[in-house]
């Protein structure tokens, strides 16, 4: 392994820190690295080509109060793939905030369970305002650059997917709706090289949809009129349809009228899914109605005759109850997946009826599914799930569902490791939607070391074929995305990798 150090953030969190989410897998990186020629057991598949993009939230300075894990500063952890060898960097994101709290050597922003009316600063980012726009929630690629986002919307910072030199802000050719930003969880089309997103805000009409071309061109913006300010986190995409959502959990309005954010879930409240087609007016939204649940993510839509199929994670328990306990219990309920209990579920909504039915999937609590991007909008059959920990926001294993037999694999970290957001890596050649690998980052609290792990994505049970060792244990991660080398600008106008990484 040949190491470099490419830089250090100034931390003024304490060397005695105790906070859960600060401290083992959660243990933040101050140190960005760069790696190449990395250490191998097993063997790097010859047709694995492309990088494994990682966002993480990496605190560096304590919270004004309160400090909630989805704060941290954006990290990116890119490991790539090219001729059987493997390279590895991490950087920071650097935001504005990022930045103006690196020179302030404090922070300037209050965070998700603080009062945004705490913030030293007047500015600020996000759905509610006086955050900051940590950048450190998804990531995806879009015109040859990685991009991420921020939980509650920001804006969207462009990343050289192989350096993760920081290159700016998407602009749109100064048609970014920088009034509201742009939610987490854009989604990309691989066939037509549309970037689909929404955001929203406290103000009416509460959410917007919008559409990116190819040419990263803002094509497309509507109004998506809603009730009141609402919560949604992440949409799906059809051939011909864009899908977004109103569920009934949102902050409660008589705190909100307090400048309170306090989020409440609503059982009376019927789910609704806005159907608009993907060049839409607002005049064309179709709503369907749904049994009442909260959905942090959605793997994948399509359309089947008349009907179009989404699936995603139902709660069955949107709002655990406190039931006493510390601070820490109280507030990190809604990040236990015992208590919230998704499970991967299936609508359907009739486009002649307006009718919508459901059912679940599987049995089984699992979150954060992932597919072969290349089936995104259209008809898939694999889901590519975490398992977590009872008790804690960390991934426990990996769960491949299969939506044609109901059947499901699983392979468990085992005992103190715990991995990130599963990539689905479709091999160079492939023919069928399982045809490749899965790629993700665990860290091992056993040997205080994280790797790359590789599986053959059509037998996960196996275990992985390759562990790559990476420079150090990084902190524990969550969204991530595979970019194939076709994606990356000049991956092969050079002899070699380090080449085509600018080294």
């Amino acid at each position: 392994m040949e190491l470099e150090v490419l830089g250090r953030a100034l931390t003024t969190l304490p060397a005695d820190d105790d906070h859960p989410y600060r401290t083992g897998p959660w243990r933040p990186q101050t140190v960005e690295r760069k790696a190449d020629d990395l250490d191998v057991v097993g063997e790097i598949p010859a047709d694995l080509d492309g990088v494994y993009l990682r966002n993480t939230e990496n605190p560096v300075h304590p919270a004004l109060e309160l400090y909630h894990p989805f704060d941290g500063d954006g990290m990116v952890h890119v490991v790539g793939f090219r001729d059987g060898k493997a390279f590895y960097r991490n950087r920071f994101v650097r935001t504005d905030g990022f930045l103006a709290e690196q020179e302030a050597g404090r922070p300037l922003w209050a965070g998700l369970a603080e009062n945004p009316a705490t913030s030293p600063t007047q500015t600020g980012w996000g759905a509610r305002g006086r955050m900051k726009d940590a950048s450190s929630t998804d990531i995806v690629m879009h015109n040859g650059v990685a991009l991420t986002s921020f939980y509650q919307c920001g804006d969207l910072y462009r990343l050289d997917p192989t350096t993760l030199d920081t290159l700016g802000k998407a602009s749109w050719n100064g048609a970014f709706p920088s009034d509201v930003g742009v939610s987490a969880h854009p989604k990309f089309d691989e066939a037509t090289g549309e970037l689909l997103f929404f955001n929203y805000g406290t103000e009416a009409p509460y959410m917007h949809y919008g559409v990116v071309d190819a040419a990263d061109a803002l094509v497309h913006y509507i109004d998506v009129p809603l009730p009141g300010p609402r919560l949604p986190h992440d949409m799906v995409f059809t051939e011909n349809f864009a899908i977004l959502n109103d569920m009934p959990l949102f902050w409660a309005p008589e705190a909100l009228a307090k400048g309170k954010y306090a989020a409440k879930f609503h059982p009376d409240i019927p789910t609704r899914f806005a159907v608009i087609p993907r060049r839409g007016e607002t005049s064309d939204i179709r709503w369907f109605e749904a049994d009442p649940t909260y959905v942090l993510h959605w793997t994948n839509a399509y359309e089947d005759g008349d009907e179009i199929v989404v699936d995603g994670y139902y709660q069955e328990n949107p709002e655990p109850p406190s039931g006493g306990g510390t601070i820490y219990q109280r507030m990190f309920r809604f990040l236990d997946n015992e208590q919230m209990g998704p499970r991967l579920h299936r609508w359907r909504l009739d486009t002649v009826t307006g009718k919508c039915t459901e059912d679940h999937l599987s049995d089984r609590i699992s979150e954060f599914g992932m597919i072969n991007q290349r089936h995104a909008g259209r008809r898939h059959r694999y889901t590519y799930a975490a398992t977590t920990l009872p008790g804690w926001f960390l991934f426990d294993g990996i769960l491949k569902h299969d939506a044609d037999t109901g059947t499901e694999e699983r392979y468990a970290f085992g005992e103190g490791v715990f991995g990130s957001e599963t990539a689905m890596a479709p091999r160079t050649g492939s023919r069928s939607e399982d045809d490749g690998y899965l790629v993700t980052i665990v860290s091992d609290m056993n040997r205080d070391l994280s790797e790359c792990l590789i599986f053959d994505a059509r037998t996960v049970g196996d275990g992985p074929i390759a562990r790559i060792r990476l420079p150090e244990r990084v902190s524990s991660g969550t969204h991530s995305t595979w970019a194939p080398g076709a994606q990356i600008p000049d991956w092969r106008t050079h002899d070699d990798p380090a080449t085509a990484v600018g080294l």
